[in-house]
């Protein structure tokens, strides 16, 4: 039903136009899901640790220290930039 890509939209029908407009909202609700998956979300600092993780300060920085959580943090100087999914996944690891 759909007819050559270059001919104009005042020579499609309604219902190509209405097809056309259809196929690019399939298209465009799969790339939004794509987009919501690959979505992270970040804490920043040993306060935003402690806020996760539910407990004080000075414990969320012990854990840090410890090394536990090695590979859901990245640290330059004295900025901390904490990946939640994954920081929440090894400190689940280590409670199990």
């Amino acid at each position: 039903m759909m007819k050559d890509l270059n001919t104009p939209i005042w020579q499609l029908t309604v219902a190509e136009l209405v097809e056309l407009l259809d196929s690019g909202k399939k298209d465009s609700k799969d790339q939004l899901s794509v987009i919501k998956e690959e979505k992270k979300e970040y804490v920043y600092g040993i306060s935003g640790l402690a806020k996760i993780l539910g407990c004080s300060k000075n414990h969320a920085g012990r854990l840090k220290s410890s090394g536990l959580l090695d590979g859901a943090i990245l640290q330059n100087g004295r900025k901390i930039i904490i990946d939640k999914e994954k920081a929440l996944e090894l400190f689940n690891k280590k409670n199990a």
